[in-house]
């Protein structure tokens, strides 16, 4: 351990106050009562009166004197290692056991001082891992997330960038006052399988309707902030006392995503997570200087780290348009930069960069309830760990100028091809092409539509409710035999289980009744499951269309767009592209 890692210089690890024992040949802790304590951060844990147990593990026995350091009873002396055995009485001796070589003593005492340094180790990393929980600031979810990422899910979370002035020079920044808007706001979602993300940028300034939001306030009460219609984004943050909580539930509104966590990020995070890793790469294609932002760069490669980096982020005027669109690109560029870093060997093999990192994201992050300790945040950072940086995709909710205003100032989706984004992300579609194993398995999905179709009227099906809306069942029953001729169907309740995705389950020898109900559902080959019929009430084989909760009502099509719309913007994080 260096003195680095123990704090102060002048404090004395652990490791240094076990000494060696000649005669006994084992370890012994000798603490002084005046010793200083170990500069690991964390509080040491008194002996428990209740149990006798202490700090340490070991348990005192009840009404015995625990004895005084440095004059603790030394334990009668045992053998030394190699000497004859002294037999017990009435009892003869045994051989002179065989004196060890002094290569197997090297290798005993080897042994036993790197089982020390293991469990010393795991000592300090306790009170540190302590130490980093205590630097976590969390706010409650309120009900608004999924409950929290799972290991065994596509995982989804919102990451909030703040306009909030606060920490030492930031006051230099803009609007000094700002209560925290959302400024920079971005749902990553990584695929189940972990061979894939996406990064969707939410600009700030899309008009969009925040819901109302039950918010938990600082005494533990809770409120309902009202909703509003037709603002600004970023006013789902801040404005009117709203949490992080409600940027989420704006966030579920708009793409039909609901986040598993999210986490705020201030501009102090900005400055120390890039001087924690030494700086990132970035590329500039023309000088740029903004005043605004206090960024100045010459054209080329540049690592910035602090300040710059910040300003960097921040810039707007100096790139593309000078509008907050064309800021964007830039924080994306930054983002991808900050992952390779982060995914380079010069980090993930320097324990100092480790630390600083450790150090620096629990204490410039806030997240939600569901996320507020150093375990889940390594089990979250595990599972992003997983992904290649070239799967990864940055992409930005389409959006046109909004057509209502004279002066652009804000924008509004674009209703042609924003809602195939929001699908693609809602049913764990990559953004890129990953593996050639996941198209042949995409093709053999695709191939249960293709085939004959049996007549709508053939068709024999029972309908079960699994996740959808009430009353969905009998709205698709009535739209079937009405509207599409498939008479022969009924409404079976109600599924045993719930479902995240609608599912028709059918014999082999009903693949074209099945392949006739896909296409009238707009079903995906996903969707079909082959297995076996079931009797329905008539006494007759029938399928089963189990609704589940991404069924959105009769007509509509259930089936997930295999490609991003032409003309949406998106780049990859394994590549380095150059502001403009």
């Amino acid at each position: 351990m260096d003195a680095q890692g123990r704090g102060r210089a002048d404090d004395i690890d652990p490791a240094d106050q076990w000494v060696l024992n000649p005669d006994t040949g084992e370890y012994e802790l000798r603490l002084a009562p005046s010793a200083p304590q170990s500069g690991v951060p964390g509080p040491r844990r008194p002996p428990s009166r209740e149990t006798g147990q202490s700090a340490r593990g070991r348990t005192e026995a009840p009404g015995r004197a625990r004895p005084e350091r440095p004059g603790r009873a030394v334990p009668p002396p045992r053998r030394r290692r190699g000497a004859p055995e002294e037999p017990l009485p009435g009892r003869r001796g045994r051989r002179p056991a065989k004196k060890a070589s002094k290569s197997k003593k090297v290798l005993l005492w080897t042994g036993g001082t790197m089982a020390f340094v293991l469990i010393a180790g795991a000592g300090a990393a306790y009170f540190y891992i302590e130490h980093l929980n205590g630097n976590i600031a969390s706010v409650s979810d309120d009900g608004a997330s999924t409950g929290g990422f799972q290991k065994d899910k596509a995982i989804n979370i919102l990451l909030i960038g703040t306009d909030k002035r606060t920490g030492k020079g930031n006051e230099d920044y803009g609007d000094a006052g700002s209560v925290g808007h959302a400024d920079t706001t971005i749902l990553l979602h990584v695929s189940k399988d972990r061979s894939n993300a996406t990064a969707l940028s939410i600009p700030r300034d899309l008009i969009v309707d925040v819901p109302d939001c039950p918010t938990t306030q600082e005494d533990g009460t809770q409120k309902i902030i009202p909703g509003t219609q037709q603002v600004r984004f970023n006013t789902s943050l801040g404005q009117d006392g709203r949490t992080p909580s409600c940027t989420m539930r704006t966030v579920t509104e708009l793409t039909g995503v609901k986040p598993d966590n999210f986490m705020v990020a201030d501009f102090n995070a900005v400055k120390t997570l890039t001087s924690a890793v030494g700086g990132v790469e970035v590329c500039v294609g023309k000088d740029l200087d903004d005043p605004d932002s206090h960024l100045k760069l010459s054209k080329g490669m540049h690592t910035i780290e602090g300040e710059q980096a910040l300003a960097f982020v921040r810039t707007r005027h100096a790139v593309g348009f000078g509008g907050d669109l064309s800021r964007i690109g830039l924080q994306q560029q930054f983002l991808s930069a900050l992952m390779r870093k982060l995914k380079s060997n010069d980090t993930l093999t320097s324990p100092s960069k480790m630390l600083d990192l450790a150090e620096a994201g629990t204490k410039a992050l806030t997240v939600d309830s569901q996320l507020d300790s150093i375990g889940k945040l390594k089990d979250l950072g595990l599972e992003l760990g997983k992904l290649n940086v070239k799967n990864l995709t940055f992409t930005t909710t389409p959006v046109i100028d909004n057509p209502t205003e004279k002066v652009k100032a804000t924008v509004v989706l674009n209703e042609s091809t924003a809602p195939q984004v929001f699908n693609m992300i809602k049913n764990d579609v990559s953004f890129t092409a990953v593996k050639e194993q996941k198209k042949k398995e995409a093709a053999a999905v695709a191939a249960r539509l293709k085939g004959s179709k049996a007549p709508a009227s053939e068709v024999r099906v029972r309908i079960l409710n699994g996740g959808a809306v009430a009353g969905s069942a009998q709205e698709t029953l009535s739209w079937l035999q009405n509207e599409e001729g498939v008479t022969k169907s009924e409404n079976a309740g109600n599924a045993p289980a719930q479902l995240a995705k609608t599912t028709l389950e059918y014999a082999p020898d009903q693949a074209a009744q099945a392949r006739r109900l896909a296409a009238i559902m707009g079903l995906s080959g996903a969707a079909m499951k082959p297995g076996e019929s079931v009797t329905n009430s008539q006494g007759v084989p029938a399928m089963t269309l189990t609704l589940g909760k991404d069924f959105e009502g009769a007509g509509v099509s259930l089936t997930a767009p295999s490609k991003a719309p032409e003309g949406v913007q998106k780049s990859t994080a394994d590549k380095v592209e150059c502001a403009k």
